[in-house]
């Protein structure tokens, strides 16, 4: 198959780089909390049961414990109510995993105003720049807030972060050939999204129409607006609403 064998040439003479857009999963890794009367996410936790000791002279293990939607990780239609008779993450097509995708940049305006959102005419002109939106790809939405990751009070401001506007979430839901969004933030919704109407409009409309989420991405400002293939790996939970996973992109340099 000359396309792959290509594609491995390519990668070992670096023509074409992989970006890794997965934040590091530990105990230290941002989670979202939500007020006290509504269930919490657990953060992610490492339990040794060996390290090359009498539990187990040759190997060193741990269990793990994490919600699903913690560090990096994939939103899957049945994670929201209006989605909740659709796919769970076991569910989405293996060929969905791997798709184009294109980068707007709207970092400026969240480093001026931390609850910038991204607007129908915003990508109106990014599309007179670069061209329409990739059927069956990724919007990955730059915000310059992956520079926030090492420090939980930072990312998760006090509930201020960037996202997309309700109009907007409704259109590139119903109205665009996209696969789902990714976003550098803890959610795709943007910190004041709970007042939105709908509330979480991202979360609705996107998941309600069959696309999907992908956050706390790192490196998007590593990637060109157009021309990158990103590869998401979630964990195949049966039943599982979404999983953290492993987000990498290909890129021709």
């Amino acid at each position: 198959m000359p396309v792959l064998q290509d594609l491995v040439a390519a990668l070992a003479a670096r023509t074409v780089e992989v970006v890794d857009l997965t934040a590091p999963l530990s105990a230290e890794t941002p989670i979202l909390a939500l007020p006290e009367q509504f269930g919490q996410t657990w953060p992610f936790a490492l339990t040794e049961i060996s390290r090359y000791d009498d539990r187990g002279p040759a190997w060193y293990w741990n269990n793990i414990t994490t919600g699903e939607h913690t560090g990096t990780h994939f939103d899957a239609p049945i994670h929201w109510v209006t989605g909740r008779d659709a796919a769970d993450v076991a569910r989405v097509p293996a060929s969905r995993l791997i798709a184009p995708a294109v980068v707007i940049d709207r970092a400026a305006d969240a480093t001026e105003n931390p609850d910038f959102l991204l607007e129908i005419s915003h990508i109106r002109e990014w599309e007179a720049a670069n061209g329409a939106l990739p059927a069956g790809g990724w919007l990955l939405y730059r915000t310059g807030w992956d520079a926030r990751g090492d420090d939980a009070a930072a990312f998760t401001n006090a509930g201020s972060t960037p996202g997309i506007s309700a109009e907007c979430a409704k259109w590139l839901a119903e109205e665009t050939p996209i696969l789902g969004v990714g976003v550098e933030t803890v959610g795709t919704d943007a910190g004041a999204a709970h007042s939105f109407d709908p509330p979480f409009p991202c979360h609705s409309y996107l998941l309600g129409n069959d696309k999907y989420g992908l956050t706390q991405l790192r490196n998007v400002a590593e990637l060109p607006p157009t021309g990158a293939v990103v590869i998401a790996g979630p964990l195949p939970i049966v039943g599982g609403s979404g999983s953290p996973c492993r987000v990498l992109a290909l890129v021709e340099r």
